[in-house]
């Protein structure tokens, strides 16, 4: 269908774990997968720990020497200074953020035990003091009830569920910790779990799997608000710069991306929206597995658009620029905030392994890839580049070489970049008339008022003086009226009555 490639390649290798191990690697980890991040993660941390002790040690230490030289005579005494007491208490902060996770798993023999053991039932509901601190939201009430209904059968049911939901708990109250430290701790939980879980079913990984999945659903339907998108985090930023970059990269197109599909087949099209709704709706989601199983379904739509456009089986270079292809017209919301959420809380050996870790490292390659794009990915010159992102020109398909798509532009696709030329045009006509407009009508305020003042003035100029001339002409016809009543009657008095007519009888 195409006769070259043109910067977008990726070999499979690219996406494996840097250390070798196997595993599907990460951006966010710099290229490493789970385990070996959280291996390097944990040695950096081992030695900024060992730093900051023998820094503290030294700093001590020299203490210790300036105040014995101040005071030798007192050299017998202890002396307790106040660095030493920060010391202690920093040690003391240290020891107990190792033994934040661990003291969950502590056997349960150290605490007496209940006089009659309570209904799994009743410790679903949470305790007073959570309850009016934390309102719980329908989605929580409805994870731990199906969280509960899965581990009734289980034998150790009842621990783990205690085990989760003490977790949690003490998770909700540290909303003053980082966004890592805060993944790190569920990452150990998961591993201290998933290793006792392992011991108890003697090595059945789908039974543990199943187990996993189960408590990731809970604890982070219930961690939800605290866990995606914290504000200890720039993930909001990175959200819209990214839905920002997405917006100025409207203008690329199938041909310029090299996308082996063909949307004119309504299997394929239906395919691509498919593909577009299910990447959208995974912003929805408040599991990682739900997250992560949005971009499976998508890229399968997307396999399967490419496999109908060129009947024939898909490929991993054809993959690749069809989901870059898909999240340009989808723009996901919270693109960034979801891709951090699912690798900080996902259970790792999800990300690590099978078709979920596979088609996840695939879209953050895509999303690195429509952060670096550029001309020469596209085969276009850095000027022409330009000018389509800051919407100075759009590409105009009929007249353009061959070097600058991958095949002829349509019909269609010259009448859709037409349009937007001219819905463009439109728009600034209309800002302008709008701001006309409202010139206008600041202008018709200022011409009222203006009216109104004119005529309040005329009105004011007119006398006392002038309104008394009228006044007393009417006082002198309202007088005038009763005289004339008065000789009318005069005149009536002084007239003979009128002769009456006379009739004679018979």
């Amino acid at each position: 269908m195409m006769s070259q490639r043109r910067g977008i390649h990726l070999d499979q290798s690219e996406l494996l774990c840097k250390k070798g191990c196997g595993f599907y690697g990460n951006t966010a980890w710099q290229g490493l997968c789970s385990k070996c991040w959280r291996e390097e993660y944990q040695r950096e941390k081992q030695r900024q720990i060992q730093e900051d002790w023998a820094l503290a040690e030294r700093l001590q230490r020299e203490e210790e020497e300036a105040y014995a030289s101040r005071n030798q005579k007192t050299q017998s005494q202890p002396a307790i200074t106040p660095f030493s007491k920060f010391e202690e208490r920093k040690t003391k902060e240290k020891s107990s953020k190792v033994n934040t996770v661990t003291k969950f798993f502590s056997p349960s023999t150290k605490t007496p035990p209940k006089k009659d053991a309570a209904p799994f039932d009743t410790q679903s509901s949470p305790s007073p003091s959570s309850s009016a601190t934390r309102p719980s939201s329908l989605d929580s009430d409805h994870a731990t009830r199906e969280f509960i209904d899965f581990l009734k059968p289980l034998k150790s049911g009842r621990e783990i569920f205690k085990q989760c939901r003490a977790f949690t708990e003490s998770m909700v109250y540290k909303r003053e910790m980082g966004a890592d430290e805060l993944s790190e701790c569920v990452q150990d939980f998961y591993q201290n779990l998933s290793e006792r879980l392992q011991t108890q079913f003697k090595g059945s990984s789908d039974q543990v799997e199943s187990v996993m999945d189960e408590v990731e659903k809970y604890m982070m339907t219930r961690l939800y608000k605290e866990a995606f998108c914290p504000e200890t985090t720039d993930d909001e930023n990175k959200d819209l710069a990214i839905q920002k970059r997405i917006r100025a990269l409207h203008w690329v197109t199938i041909e310029m991306l090299c996308v082996p599909v063909d949307e004119e087949i309504p299997e394929v099209s239906d395919s691509v929206v498919k593909a577009i709704t299910d990447v959208i709706e995974m912003d929805s989601k408040r599991v990682p597995k739900d997250k992560l199983a949005g971009i499976t379904r998508c890229s399968k739509h997307i396999f399967n658009a490419i496999k109908v456009s060129k009947k024939e089986a898909a490929s991993a270079d054809d993959f690749l620029p069809t989901l870059i292809y898909i999240v340009l017209k989808a723009n996901p919301p919270r693109l960034q905030s979801n891709i951090q959420y699912i690798t900080r809380f996902s259970n790792p050996s999800r990300l690590m392994t099978g078709e979920d870790g596979y088609y996840f490292t695939n879209l953050c390659c895509a999303v690195a890839f429509i952060e670096k794009l550029d001309g020469q990915s596209l085969n276009l010159s850095s000027e022409e580049f330009e000018l389509y992102m800051s919407g100075q020109a759009s590409p105009n398909w009929p007249q353009s070489t061959g070097a600058s798509s991958c095949s002829p532009g349509s019909a269609a696709l010259t009448q859709v970049h037409k349009r937007l030329d001219l819905l463009t045009g439109l728009g600034e006509r209309q800002e302008r008339v709008i701001e006309k407009a409202r010139q206008l009508e600041s202008d018709l305020i200022d011409w009222t008022d203006e009216v109104e003042q004119k005529v309040q003035n005329v009105l004011e100029s007119f006398t006392p003086e002038t309104q008394n001339p009228a006044a007393a002409t009417a006082s002198e016809a309202a007088s005038a009226a009763p005289s004339a009543i008065d000789s009318d009657n005069v005149e009536n008095e002084l007239l003979p009555p009128p002769l009456q007519p006379q009739v004679f009888a018979g």
